[in-house]
This record gives structure tokens, C-alpha cells and sequence, in this order.
């Protein structure tokens, strides 16, 4: 089996978005809405993450100049490359907030039009987008006008099983300029339920007119599934999204599994501590002491998934204000925990919600 593995997997060759080079088969961390903020995505990165995105960005909320929206625009230099990704439905808007993008000088720009949450298609944004080729065309095609970035898309598989259309969504925004397009493999109606029909991205990179890199994205949660689906439906890269919530080493363990057809061991809580450590730290470097203490304590969990009786600390660590009382419960855990044997990861096992396309 490893063997079969390393056969697979011996080449050398890279994918392209514009000027960005990536590694053969990148592993992507998805746009999630209230997760994959810089610190987050800081720690993706240091474990293997090739290509990551921020949380999707109103584009009236960054013309109104909201602080919220401002404030995800955010990029560092040691996350790159890093694409800033944003959602609308009026041209206009689009294309200003393309501008307004530009001068903050990320890799790329990718547009969401797969978000299926109720607040965003009630604005004719994201997945409500897929309702209407043409009006998806325009807001692409005023975007890709309105900057220099390489411009990418992230959708779905359609509204609804009757009407699925990514051939023809595929086709057509790459006749008007984008770069890169990654696929979930749901529709919105699914939401994400049921079980992600990768057959149609199948499709989409087996079409000879398609020249342009195609990810795909939805139920990716173990090495095993990464290697298979890669295998199976040929996809340029995979995009991964609630695995790496609380379990940054998954982009590791894939790519250590795709290069050897072995397994890492689990991440031990000596990892998991330090991990939390600077997943803490950055996030009040970049919120300051407070916000950057309340928004960590919903990732604890997440994190500490998989220890036995771990209630009592966890309930510590999200009443504590600073960072020094953070690390001595972690040394306390650490202490407590040494040696456990975490089970390996078949599946993503996360306690938060959150929003992606």
C-alpha cells in the first residue's frame, strides 16, 4: 500500500493562479466565517496549509468603511500567499470593494458564491448568486476589470439537485477571467448535510475546455480520504475546511501520507498545549488582551477534543483574562495528560459552528 502510495505521488510539477506557484497538489484552508482569521490561519500555515483564505468580506460592508469588515482584510507576510475573499450581489459594490482589496496587497481575490447561510442569499449574495448565470458572470467580470490580483471563485454545485449547473458556471467564469476555481460539493439546499457529491467537480476538471486549476471541497477529514478522492476525481488540490478546526496538523498528516502512505502519529497534548500557546498569543497580538482572550476560548475545545475529563480544565481556561493564567492550565494539562494516547482522526469531531461556501 505505501508503495502504491509513493508511485501516485511522484511528480514534480506545480499549480499555477497568476503569478502564484504552488506545490503539486496544494492543500487549501477554506474561507470559515469566525475561524479562519490570522492567528488561526497562522498555525494552519506552520503545519503544512499551502494556500489559505480569510473569512469572506462583505463587499457593501467594506464600502461603508464597517470595522468589522475592515478588520478582515488583515493579510502577514508569513501567512502568504493568502487570498482575501469577498461576497455581493450588485456590480458596483463588487467592483469598489475589489479596489479597496488591491491596496491592502494580498495574492488573490476570490469571490464567494456558495455561502448558503440564510443572512447572506437573503442579500442575493453567495449561493443566491447561482440562481443567476448571467448576474454571476457580471459581478465576476466587474471584479476581474477592477484589479490586478488573480481572481478566483469558490461556489457550489447549484441551488438545488435540479438544477445543478457548474459545467456551465465553470465554463463560462473562465471565459471571463478567473484563475482558479474551487467546488463544494453540495448544493445550497443541502446546506451541509448529506454527503458531498464530488462526481460533478469530477466533471468539471475532465472537461477539455477547463484550463484553469480546479479544487475540490467538502467532507475531506482524513489522509486517507485526501488520497482517494485525489485518485478518484482528479482534482488539482483539495480545499479543506472543518477538519482543521481545532486540528491544524491535518494539512501534515495528508501530505505525509500522500508522499509515503504512512501515518504521523496523532498530535500529543505537549503539541496541542504549545499550539494553543501561539494560536493564544497571536490573537492578542492582533485584537488586543481581551478580544484576543474571549474569541480563543472557542477553540479550547476543539483542540483538548479526544482527552478524557477534560471538562474541569476546559471550564478554567475559558473564565481566565490573561495569558500567564492560560499557560499554567496548560501546564497542569500537560502534566495531567503526558503520555495519552490521542485515537487518530477518521473524521472531523468539532464542537463550533461556523459559515463557509
Amino acid at each position: 500500500m505505501a508503495s502504491a502510495a509513493k508511485f501516485v505521488f511522484l511528480r514534480s510539477c506545480m499549480v499555477t493562479i497568476g503569478h502564484i506557484q504552488l506545490p503539486d497538489f496544494p492543500l487549501l484552508l477554506a474561507p470559515m466565517e469566525d475561524v479562519s482569521d490570522p492567528p488561526f490561519r497562522a498555525v494552519c500555515k506552520e503545519n503544512g496549509a499551502d494556500l489559505m483564505y480569510t473569512e469572506f468580506i462583505s463587499s457593501e460592508g467594506l464600502i461603508r468603511d464597517a470595522i468589522k469588515s475592515r478588520q478582515k482584510l488583515d493579510i502577514y507576510e508569513d501567512e502568504r500567499p493568502v487570498g482575501i475573499q469577498i461576497f455581493g450581489g450588485d456590480e458596483e459594490a463588487m467592483a469598489l470593494s475589489a479596489r479597496i482589496v488591491d491596496t491592502v496587497n494580498p495574492d488573490l481575490l476570490d469571490i464567494n458564491f456558495g455561502c448558503p447561510v440564510k443572512k447572506v442569499v437573503s442579500k442575493g449574495a453567495g449561493a443566491a448568486v447561482l440562481k443567476d448565470i448571467p448576474l454571476m458572470e457580471k459581478l465576476t467580470a466587474a471584479v476581474v476589470k477592477s484589479t490586478n490580483l488573480p481572481v478566483t471563485v469558490k461556489t457550489r454545485l447549484g441551488w438545488d439537485e435540479g438544477s445543478i449547473n457548474i459545467p456551465e458556471v465553470a465554463e463560462r467564469l473562465q471565459d471571463v477571467g478567473i484563475q482558479a476555481l474551487s467546488i463544494h460539493g453540495r448544493t445550497r439546499s443541502q446546506l451541509y448535510k448529506g454527503e458531498a457529491d464530488w462526481t460533478w467537480i469530477a466533471r468539471v476538471k475532465e472537461n477539455p475546455r477547463i484550463r484553469i486549476p480546479v479544487f475540490g471541497n467538502g467532507d475531506i477529514d482524513s489522509p486517507e480520504k485526501a488520497l482517494a478522492y485525489k485518485n478518484r476525481f482528479g482534482v488539482d488540490g483539495i480545499m479543506i475546511g472543518r477538519a482543521a478546526i481545532g486540528y491544524p496538523w491535518v494539512f501534515r498528516e495528508i501530505k505525509h501520507y500522500l508522499a509515503t502512505g504512512e501515518h504521523l502519529a496523532p498530535a500529543t497534548v505537549e503539541e496541542r498545549a504549545d499550539v494553543i500557546r501561539r494560536h493564544l498569543r497571536r490573537s492578542i497580538e492582533w485584537k488586543g488582551l481581551v478580544p484576543g482572550i474571549h474569541e480563543m476560548r472557542r477553540h479550547y475545545g476543539n483542540y483538548l477534543k479526544g482527552l478524557p475529563n477534560i471538562k474541569g480544565f476546559r471550564q478554567q481556561l475559558v473564565t481566565v483574562k490573561t495569558f500567564e493564567e492560560v499557560d499554567a492550565i496548560l501546564g497542569e494539562i500537560v502534566k495531567t495528560y503526558t503520555g495519552y494516547a490521542f485515537e487518530r482522526r477518521t473524521e472531523a469531531l468539532i464542537e463550533t459552528s461556523y459559515t463557509c461556501s
